[in-house]
């Protein structure tokens, strides 16, 4: 296998999505992953799985996407049995990532404390909604309330009184990249130190830390920015701008890109010398960008795409999925993907977006059935025997 991670094994604990986003990244880069389900399989299996326009053969979006290039092992954690085959599955990995509530790890017994009392290079990574510690740790959240808490949502959209969460999930998806990040850092540590360790990931964190240097502008200013819908607090113009059949956007950041804008789009009242640099032309804000709204209107998306880029002016057409995932430069870096399913059908999903340069493998095996790998797991990793396996099916502790 040509992957970076080829090698190491994860044992995935994951449901929904931070989680297994969080892991489907670390399978995607060659990581033998393992996922560890309840007998009748963990909730993200249903979500979508009847919906007629949004599953195949019973794999809903969510899991035929999440859970690609993954083997699934089915075992109940909640019986005596049950930890100790997966105490024996601990001893053979690097990673246990999970993301249930506060205090789940610690009473099954799957914790760091625990688990490395088994295996002391194993790396636990835990991924909740406000973190291991603090008086609002045991808060209960999903990716709404990660980006209501942490800010972002109350400068998004178009004024301060309707707050827009983002249209992607980023709580969710921000928890799954950055314990990917954490997780990576604990392997590289791990080279040196011998042992492994707890990486504890907050979604309220994440969010925190992508307010970035927003955040040290409020600490500045001392005060609370709001929602300017799709312009910006500086350039200008630098917005999004309705054309005759959809909508495109322009970032004019320098004084340089705003001379070329005006050959493109000729307008008599913009050679004014105010606005040839950035304070004047933010002082005219509205006007510019209603003028701009009116000339734009007059042609389509591919005919002002095509002069703007021409001029070397940033811009983009608003894309809608449908074009997003069957544009030119999107397909020629394998950003879609086959995702397969067991049965041997297939749909499109995303592909990886961590291009390397020698390590390049990028293949996707389908998301499995529930314990579809259980006996080649037991009997190749852990040496149990067919009988082993059998007693075990029997007793209700595997499947």
């Amino acid at each position: 296998m040509n992957k970076p991670l080829a090698g190491i094994r994860i044992i995935d604990l994951t449901h929904m999505l931070s989680g297994p986003y969080g892991a489907m990244i670390l399978s995607d880069m060659g990581a033998d992953t393992i996922k560890v389900e309840p007998l009748q399989g963990e909730g993200t299996r249903k979500l979508l799985a009847t919906d007629p326009n949004n599953s195949l053969d019973g794999f809903g979006a969510y899991y035929i996407t999440l859970n690609r290039n993954k083997r699934s092992v089915a075992v109940d954690l909640k019986t005596d049995e049950g930890k100790q085959v997966f105490y024996k599955l601990v001893k053979e990995a690097d990673v246990v990532i999970s993301n249930f509530g506060p205090g789940v790890p610690e009473r099954l017994g799957i914790d760091y404390d625990t688990l490395s009392k088994h295996n002391e290079r194993i790396i636990t990574c835990t991924i909740t909604g406000f973190g291991s510690q603090g008086p609002g740790a045991n808060r209960p959240a999903f990716d709404q309330v990660a980006q209501a808490f942490g800010g972002g949502m109350s400068i998004t959209g178009h004024n301060e009184h309707e707050p827009i969460r983002a249209g992607i999930p980023i709580g969710d998806l921000g928890g799954g990249m950055f314990s990917v990040m954490g997780i990576l850092g604990a392997i590289v540590e791990r080279f040196s130190s011998g042992r492994g360790q707890h990486v504890d990931i907050s979604m309220l964190d994440c969010q925190i830390s992508m307010l970035n240097y927003m955040a040290t502008m409020h600490f500045l200013s001392g005060e609370n920015p709001f929602p300017i819908g799709n312009s910006h607090f500086v350039h200008v113009p630098y917005n999004s701008y309705k054309t005759q059949d959809g909508h495109i956007i322009l970032a004019v950041i320098t004084d340089n890109f705003w001379h070329n804008l005006k050959k493109v789009v000729k307008i008599q009242e913009f050679e004014d010398p105010k606005y040839d640099t950035q304070p004047g032309r933010f002082a005219d804000k509205a006007f510019i960008d209603s003028t701009l709204n009116s000339i734009l209107a007059t042609n389509t998306n591919a005919y002002w795409i095509r002069l703007l880029e021409e001029a070397r002016i940033p811009c983009a057409p608003v894309n809608k999925f449908s074009d997003a995932l069957n544009d030119s430069q999107v397909r020629a870096r394998n950003m879609v993907i086959d995702l397969h399913h067991p049965n041997g059908k297939k749909t499109q999903g995303p592909g990886h977006p961590i291009k390397m340069s020698r390590t390049n493998e990028e293949t996707f095996s389908a998301a499995p059935h529930i314990g579809q790998h259980t006996d080649e797991v037991l009997s190749s990793l852990l040496q149990f025997t067919s009988d082993d396996i059998s007693e075990l099916k029997r007793k209700g502790i595997v499947g």
